[in-house]
């Protein structure tokens, strides 16, 4: 069940830079705070669940790497931020890490 949580932090973990964003626009600043603050709540604690079987390193390694591609695909397909090979090779290697680190553990 820990991997479970761990999995959905990290998924959690992509909304807090999307509700940041949101916050960017004048007409959705108090919803995009309020966006953010809601999914850190979430991530943290399904994060903390997930630490107590899941060593801290490779906890957190994993749910950053889930959040950094995440909001890289999001920030990409939703907002229209630049593409290059090298930005696809960079977060090819963040998953490759992630799977790196379960497969060790």
């Amino acid at each position: 069940m820990a991997w479970v949580y761990l999995v959905l932090a990290g998924l959690f973990e992509i909304g807090w830079p999307v509700g940041l964003k949101m916050a960017q626009a004048p007409a959705t600043r108090f919803s995009g705070i309020a966006t953010a603050v809601f999914f850190m709540v979430v991530s943290g604690a399904l994060l903390w669940l997930a630490q107590r079987q899941i060593p801290i390193g490779t906890a957190y390694a994993i749910w950053t790497g889930i959040g950094a591609a995440g909001t890289f695909l999001v920030g990409v397909m939703v907002y229209g931020d630049p593409t290059s090979v090298a930005r696809y090779v960079g977060v090819a290697l963040i998953v490759g890490g992630v799977a790196t680190l379960k497969l060790a553990h």
